[in-house]
């Protein structure tokens, strides 16, 4: 392996942190510029969008990637918002009563802007029909007509019993109206005969009045038997005159409805069904209108639409459309109900009942011919909502059915209304995780959701990305109603970008998390009576939302402090080091340091990870160790057995421990105990490590060095202390200003690395050695005596392997 030797020099502090310089900005504040209305930095998602809104086919519906605080909902909004206003106003949907079978509601389809004015005009109808109806038939003309049927059934049936009277006295019979009814009497010189004197009568006589009577009973029968059915000719007639009546009233009221909606076939036909039921019951009105006048207050005006009466003629609107365009619909709470609609149920009487006008939109519904927007974690964790919503979206229509219902919980009336077409694209706003579970675990999710808008985290930091980033921040501050904000403010808040971004060339796209510290140092501003948010605002913002969230960094650099957690930083010890880590809690992260330890002895090769024993390392952890003894025999005495044993630890570490950014630290400690050289303490190591030597990029290098940087700081900056790093992640540095200050004092080094070799020799203050022409180490150096003493454990095994030989002959020759 090539040697590294020549020594890293500490970074400048210009390379520590990308600074913005306001006059560079171009502008005094945000107030001078102009609205930036687009996403910066978003053109691949923002293509995907505006392509998903424009496909016409089905299940080109839309996934939305990308982690939270990007304004991923405000974009897929106004993107979508933009396209709506160039698409057709959809149909109104409105579910009506089936006459024919009222458990199977039937759904309207009509133009927008229909169905408002068909549900107005059907309360209007009732309405006047409630009045007109009782009224009819309360008339002059009605009545005489009525009374004219009565007379002349009523006569008829006079006539029939007069004639009978008349024929029964001639022949000496009475016709006695008794309560019991009607009964036949003999008669004798115009008297009924009494039935003592009927006794004394000779039997010749009393046999001729029994004859008389008998038959005269029969005629009187025949008679009677006539009535019920002239009755119901009566009730029949009065019927035909009510219904004629009905009709000429229902008629001429609807005849301006029915013409105003002949165009529109469905409500026609719906129309010519409210006609004939309404003259079939046209008794309903005439009740209604008994209940008004029994009421305590008759006098009293009340819409007799809003009488459960007349449910059966109500027009329940779905989705009614007045505005130009499609609708975009965002559903905040996508349960299973709000979703596809639902049934509801009114007690009465210990019973749960229904009806059509119980049935309620959901977000399809609304959505139904534009665009509907949901988070995709919401959704899925709602229970059944995700199965809900494929199974519309593959059937293109949206049936309303009972969670209840469908889980058999309760038993009760429940409708099967007819299912409403759908024509939807649905928009899924999730993070990249979730989107690879549902495409690895759901098969129909690739099928439906055909389109991936993918949100980039960050973007180039050039000067135009600048300025266009200063328009945004402007345009948030007067959507916001903040303060206009100053260059230097700007400046500030584009090197937090730079920050959150975690490159110094790079500005992150968070733009959430900006707006929130923007937020912030307008009230800071505000306090101070300030016209503008300074720069001095922002800082503020930045340091009071960092000391918010820092109590348990400060607790565990108080621990290191008060030396309850061991960390060295002066001084030299030989197998130990300071391994950088970052610990997230929420949103917050904040480095701090770990002492590494290594022991080393003669074995049979094997290198032991602590934290895997005992299941509390990582698999990268374990991967990272494993790349150690990779390194060490790749390098290392090349022609003996590898005869280490050693272990590595990272002391008082209680929780887990995952990622291989120790894994350099864990090598320059197991180097250190081979060689003996003591490592110097004042120096806290971050980077990864291949099999060749090659110290690799890390994540979080900033919060790491900031870590070590507050522990020597709090112990007292000595000169020497420092943080060797990858050189890969020097343009990723966008250190504090404190840090940057020392630096620039002297006071601490920041030191880019690119192999072991250069970090060893840092650590060690001595060459780490290169191989000769024979293939030697430098016999001082560090890999020297790496390779002798790994040298000496293989010499010392296969001594002691010829002993234990020697020692088992001599027994078998005894």
């Amino acid at each position: 392996m090539a040697s590294r030797d020549d020594e890293p020099q500490p970074l400048p502090a210009a390379a520590l942190c990308r600074k913005i310089d306001p006059a560079g900005l171009g502008f005094g504040s945000t107030a001078e510029l102009e609205d930036y209305q687009g996403l910066i930095g978003q053109d691949r998602a923002t293509r995907a969008i505006r392509l998903g809104s424009r496909m016409t086919h089905a299940d080109f519906n839309l996934y939305v990637l990308g982690v939270a605080g990007m304004g991923r909902h405000t974009a897929v909004r106004e993107l979508l918002t933009e396209q709506a206003r160039s698409r057709p106003v959809p149909d109104d949907w409105a579910y009506v009563n089936n006459f024919d079978a009222s458990e199977r509601p039937r759904c309207l389809r009509m133009p927008p802007g229909t169905a408002l004015r068909l549900k107005s005009e059907m309360e209007s109808l009732v309405d006047d029909l409630a009045t007109e109806i009782p009224a009819f038939f309360e008339s002059d003309e009605y009545q005489s007509q009525r009374r004219a049927i009565e007379e002349e059934y009523g006569g008829r049936h006079e006539a029939a019993m007069a004639e009978f009277t008349e024929r029964a006295t001639k022949e000496g019979v009475a016709l006695v109206r008794t309560p019991m009814g009607f009964m036949l009497a003999a008669m004798k010189d115009g008297q009924i005969i009494k039935p003592d004197e009927y006794r004394v009568l000779p039997e010749k006589e009393r046999d001729e009045i029994d004859e008389k009577v008998t038959r005269l009973q029969e005629e009187l029968a025949a008679v009677m038997r006539e009535a019920p059915k002239l009755e119901r000719q009566n009730r029949r007639d009065v019927e035909k005159l009510n219904a004629d009546t009905a009709e000429r009233v229902v008629s001429t009221r609807m005849a301006d409805l029915e013409t105003s909606f002949a165009q529109m076939a469905p409500v026609a036909e719906y129309l010519a069904q409210v006609r004939e039921d309404m003259i079939a019951n046209a008794g309903l009105f005439l009740q209604a209108a008994m209940r008004q006048n029994d009421g305590p207050f008759p006098e009293a005006v009340r819409r007799f639409h809003e009488d459960k009466t007349f449910n059966r003629y109500v027009v329940n609107v779905m989705v009614a459309h007045e505005d130009h365009g499609a609708p975009v619909i965002k559903e905040d709470l996508p349960t299973h109900d709000h979703l596809t609609g639902r049934i509801e149920h009114e007690a009465e009487m210990g019973a749960l009942l229904t009806d059509f006008t119980m049935i309620r939109a959901g977000a399809l519904h609304r959505a139904n011919g534009g665009y509907l927007i949901l988070d995709a974690r919401q959704v899925l964790s709602e229970p059944y909502a995700w199965d809900a919503l494929k199974r519309c979206l593959k059937a293109r229509e949206i049936p309303i059915t009972s969670i209840a219902e469908r889980l058999s919980l309760i038993s009760t009336v429940s409708l099967e209304p007819d299912p409403i077409p759908l024509d939807v694209r649905v928009v899924l706003i999730g993070d990249r995780l979730l989107h690879a579970l549902l495409v690895e675990l759901d098969p129909e999710f690739s099928e439906l959701f055909k389109l991936q808008a993918d949100f980039e985290a960050d973007m180039e930091c050039s000067e135009d990305a600048q300025a266009l980033y200063a328009r945004v921040i402007g345009a948030f501050a007067r959507r916001e109603k903040l303060k206009p904000v100053e260059a230097g403010a700007v400046a500030r808040l584009l090197e937090e970008a730079l920050r959150l971004a975690e490159d110094a060339t790079k500005l992150s796209l968070r733009i959430g998390a900006l707006g929130d510290v923007l937020h912030e140092a307008d009230h800071y501003a505000a306090e101070e009576g300030r016209a503008a948010v300074s720069r001095a605002d922002v800082v503020r913002a930045i340091d009071e939302g960092d000391r918010r969230q820092s109590r348990i960094r400060d607790r565990m650099q108080e621990a290191i402090t008060r030396e309850t957690i061991l960390i060295d930083t002066d001084g030299a010890r030989v197998g130990q080091i300071n391994g950088l880590s970052v610990i997230g809690l929420g949103d917050y992260r904040f480095g701090r340091a770990s002492r590494i330890t290594a022991r080393v002895r003669m074995g049979g090769g094997k290198l032991v990870d602590i934290e895997r024993e005992v299941e509390l390392g990582g698999p990268l952890h374990s991967k990272g160790v494993m790349i150690l003894a990779g390194y060490l025999t790749a390098n290392y005495a090349l022609d003996l057995p590898f005869s280490l044993q050693a272990s590595l630890v990272f002391e008082q570490s209680y929780g887990g421990v995952d990622g291989d950014s120790a894994s350099s630290a864990e090598l320059y400690a197991l180097l250190s105990a081979l060689s003996e050289l003591p490592l110097d303490q004042g120096l806290a190591v971050t980077g990864s490590v291949n099999q060749l030597g090659e110290v690799q990029a890390i994540g979080g290098v900033n919060e790491k060095i900031e870590g070590f940087f507050e522990t020597c700081r709090n112990r007292g900056l000595t000169g020497r202390q420092g943080v060797l790093i990858p050189r890969a992640n020097v343009e990723h540095l966008m250190l504090r200003d404190e840090v940057v200050e020392a630096a620039e004092a002297g006071r601490f080094r920041i030191l880019p690395v690119t192999s072991i070799d250069q970090g060893i020799a840092l650590l060690t203050g001595r060459t780490a050695g290169a191989r000769d022409a024979a293939g030697a180490y430098p016999e001082d150096s560090v890999n020297g005596r790496v390779e002798a003493r790994l040298r000496a454990f293989a010499e010392a095994r296969r001594a002691f392997g010829r002993k234990l030989g020697a020692g088992g002959a001599e027994e078998d020759r005894q």
